[in-house]
């Protein structure tokens, strides 16, 4: 059995460390809830500290947290950081996706 990954791009990277401060402890949390148009939906937040259950992926001095519950549905992601004409958004490049909505926050196990 393969270690659990998750991997950051530059441009997430960049971005956790503009919001974070650079501040030790402080992350940003990945975890995926039920619902959304699709089934399931990526949630986001800054975290200033891990939890007990939580998995840390650094890139460049950059911490993105997962609990072990959501993990099993983003094993394998790439979280990426996209600025452009529809906004400014976190995103998840989800292997394990079977399909994922327009929005690109939902998405089916």
């Amino acid at each position: 059995m393969s270690t659990p990954a998750i991997s950051l791009t530059p441009a997430a990277a960049k971005r956790i460390l503009q919001l974070t401060g650079g501040a030790p402890g402080k992350a940003l949390r990945l975890a995926v809830n039920g619902g959304g148009c699709s089934g399931f939906s990526y949630a986001f937040e800054l975290a200033d500290q891990s939890e007990a259950d939580d998995l840390a992926f650094e890139r460049d001095g950059a911490t993105v947290l997962v609990d072990q519950t959501s993990l099993q549905f983003v094993d394998g992601s790439t979280v990426d950081f996209e600025d452009d004409l529809m906004g400014q958004r976190f995103k998840v490049n989800n292997p394990l996706a079977k399909s994922s909505c327009g929005c690109g926050t939902s998405f089916s196990f």
